[in-house]
C-alpha cells in the first residue's frame, strides 16, 4: 500500500471502535516485563511501534507469549534482564528508545539502541542528560544528540530533575531509571504532559506520588505482575472525530475511548471551535477513564488560538487539528508546538506543505502555524512524509475535497493504526 486514493464524500456515518491505546500498550509491556511474575495484557495494540517494545524486551531475556491482541508476559523483575546479544532495533518508536534508555541505565551491562532512518534523526540528549546525571555511561551519535545510543548502566543515584520542556517520554525514562536507585527521584515539568506512567506504575507496586507538576518515586521496590486491559486510543479516535465535524451532516459514535485528562486537549479545542461532542458511558478501565464519544457535524467550525499549557495534551493531534482549522471560519493560530519539528517528521513544515497543495492559506512559525479556513479543499496528490499521523490527517482532508486525493507513502499508517483506511472507507461508503 504505497499510495491510496480518498474520494470526497457527502456522507460519513458509523459506529467504530478505535485501536487500543499506543502509549498504554507500550507501558503495559515495559512494566509487565520488569515485574516479578506473570502478567496478562489484553487488547494490546498490534502495530509496528508497540511491537518494537515487545521485541526489545524479548532481546533482554523476557518471555512474551503472543496471542494476537493478548500477551502473557513472564516478567523477569528489575534485576533479571540479560545483556542483549545484538543491537536493539527500536524501529520508528520514540517511546521505545527513550523509555528503554531509562531501564537500561539501571542495568549493569552494555547495550546499543538504534532505529529506522526517522528515529535516528530524533533527539536523545533530552534523556541522555538526566540519565547521565544519575550515573549511567551513555554515548550517542553527533556528540550525544542522536541514535544509535550505547549504554553501560548500573549504580544509579536518585536526582531531582527540572525538565526544560514537558515530555511524557523524558519523564517516564527518568522515573524508570529511578526504580533502580536507593532513594527518591524527583521530576518536575513546566506543564503537565500525559500521565499514563504515573497512573500505571503504582498499580504495579511502585512507590510513586504526584503533587501538581512534580512526581516523586522512591526506588528499591519490586514490581508485582498485573492483568491489564488497554482502552481505545484517543489519538486514533481524533481522526474520526474531526471527520465527523468537517463532513456536512456526519455522525459518528466512537466506542471505548480513553479520556485521560492529559490527553483530551483535542476535545477541548474542538469544543471551543463549536463542535458537538458528547461523552457517554463514562467508566474506568485499568485505572484509566474511558467513554464512548459521540460526534455530529455542525453548521460550521470557528477559528481559535491554541497555545500554552494545553499544547502538551494534544501534541499528537496537531496534524488532524490542522484539518479542522482548514475547514473553520477565520484564522486559527497554533503556537508553542516547537516539539513537532522533531517528531516522525517535521510536522509543522509537513502540514503546511500538504495543506497548501489543497488550496489552504498557511503561514509557518518556528513553533506552529496560522491556517485560514476555507469552504472547499482542492483534491491533490499529497505526501505522508513517512509519518503515520500526516497520512491519516490528509485522508480526512480528502473526504472534504472536490475530487480524488492521492496519498503517497500511505503505508506509514501501520505504525499506529493498521486498518485505518478500511475503517474510514466503511464510514463514508
Amino acid at each position: 500500500m504505497d499510495s491510496i486514493e480518498v474520494k470526497g464524500t457527502k456522507r460519513f456515518r458509523g459506529e467504530i471502535t478505535p485501536p487500543p491505546d499506543k502509549s498504554l500498550s507500550h507501558r503495559a509491556v515495559f512494566f509487565s516485563s520488569l515485574a516479578n511474575g506473570v502478567g496478562r495484557v489484553s487488547n494490546f495494540l498490534r502495530a509496528q511501534d508497540t511491537e518494537s517494545s515487545m521485541h526489545a524486551f524479548r532481546s533482554l531475556g523476557v518471555k512474551i507469549e503472543d496471542h494476537g491482541q493478548e500477551l502473557i508476559i513472564h516478567g523477569k523483575g528489575l534485576h533479571g534482564l540479560t545483556e542483549p546479544g545484538d543491537v536493539i532495533d527500536c524501529g520508528n518508536s520514540g517511546t521505545t528508545i527513550r523509555l528503554l534508555s531509562g531501564v537500561l541505565a539501571g542495568n549493569p551491562f552494555f547495550s546499543v539502541l538504534t532505529g529506522d532512518e526517522s528515529l535516528r534523526g530524533r533527539p536523545m540528549a533530552r534523556v541522555i542528560k538526566p540519565l547521565t546525571q544519575m550515573g549511567a555511561l551513555i554515548t550517542a551519535r553527533a556528540d550525544n544528540k542522536y541514535p544509535p545510543v550505547a549504554i553501560k548502566g548500573g549504580g544509579l543515584r536518585p536526582i531531582s530533575y527540572a525538565m526544560p520542556m514537558a515530555s511524557a517520554q523524558v519523564k517516564s525514562s527518568v522515573l524508570l531509571a529511578g526504580l533502580y536507585t536507593e532513594g527518591t527521584t524527583v521530576v518536575s515539568e513546566p506543564a503537565r504532559s500525559r500521565d499514563h506512567t504515573e497512573r500505571m506504575l503504582p498499580s504495579f507496586g511502585a512507590d510513586l506520588k504526584v503533587d501538581g507538576l512534580t512526581v516523586t518515586l522512591t526506588g528499591g521496590r519490586n514490581l508485582n505482575p498485573l492483568d491489564i486491559v488497554v482502552p481505545g486510543d484517543i489519538s486514533s479516535a481524533a481522526f474520526f472525530m474531526v471527520a465527523a465535524l468537517v463532513v456536512p451532516g456526519a455522525e459518528v459514535l466512537i466506542r471505548n475511548v480513553g479520556i485521560n485528562p492529559t490527553r483530551t486537549g483535542i476535545i477541548t479545542v474542538l469544543e471551543r471551535m463549536g463542535a458537538t461532542i458528547r461523552k457517554e458511558n463514562i467508566r474506568e478501565v485499568s485505572g484509566e477513564p474511558v467513554a464512548d464519544i459521540y460526534c455530529k457535524g455542525t453548521s460550521g467550525l470557528r477559528a481559535v488560538e491554541v497555545a500554552g499549557d494545553i499544547v502538551p495534551s494534544l501534541i499528537d493531534e496537531f496534524p488532524i487539528l490542522c484539518i479542522a482549522a482548514a475547514r473553520a471560519e477565520g484564522v486559527t493560530i497554533i503556537r508553542g508546538a516547537e516539539e513537532l519539528r522533531v517528531k516522525e517528521s517535521d510536522r509543522i513544515q509537513a502540514m503546511a506543505t500538504e495543506l497548501r497543495k489543497m488550496g489552504v492559506e498557511v503561514h509557518e512559525f518556528p513553533d506552529g502555524l496560522s491556517i485560514t479556513g476555507t469552504d472547499q479543499l482542492r483534491a491533490a496528490e499529497v505526501e505522508s512524509h513517512g509519518d503515520h499521523r500526516i497520512a491519516m490527517s490528509m485522508a480526512v482532508a480528502g473526504l472534504t475535497a472536490d475530487g480524488i486525493t492521492t496519498i503517497h507513502n500511505a503505508s506509514a499508517v501501520a505504525i499506529s493504526f493498521p486498518g485505518f483506511f478500511e475503517m474510514i472507507a466503511g464510514c463514508s461508503s
